[in-house]
């Protein structure tokens, strides 16, 4: 991955762990070590269906940019797809708070989209590739 994607992924990954680490804190205290664990559960889940989504992505554009568009809609598609897949295997769980789970799940996909569009708004990045000195046409 290109330093440029790596300093994009990571600040869109940071502030995301911060609010599910404050997501942990407060649900721990509300609801206990099951809230807590809600709240660790779904920040990882966030981040990590949302940094696999930037890695493709990236990688999609740079190597398939005319399909740039269609894989960002079907990857969306795949990622609420296996969101509603992971909830219907843990719908009954007693292993966490579901209401810790959903809230922190929200907070850290909303942070993640935050940062990442202002990650992308500061990042300098070319989209027309600048012509080689002393190149002639």
């Amino acid at each position: 991955m290109p330093s440029n994607d790596v300093r994009i992924l990571a600040q869109a990954a940071v502030p995301t762990a911060a609010v599910g680490a404050i997501a942990a804190v407060v649900g721990g205290v509300v609801a206990g070590g099951k809230g807590a664990v809600g709240a660790v559960v779904a920040a990882v889940l966030a981040i990590l269906f949302m940094g696999i989504g930037l890695y493709v992505l990236q990688r999609t554009a740079k190597s398939l940019p005319h399909l740039f568009q269609a894989m960002g809609l079907m990857l969306y598609a795949a990622q609420i797809l296996l969101l509603f897949v992971f909830l219907a295997v843990f719908k009954d769980t007693t292993l966490f708070n579901p209401r810790a789970f959903a809230l922190t799940l929200v907070a850290a996909t909303l942070t993640w989209i935050a940062a990442q569009t202002r990650a992308h708004m500061k990042a300098k990045i070319l989209y027309v590739e600048p012509e080689k000195s002393g190149h002639s046409s």
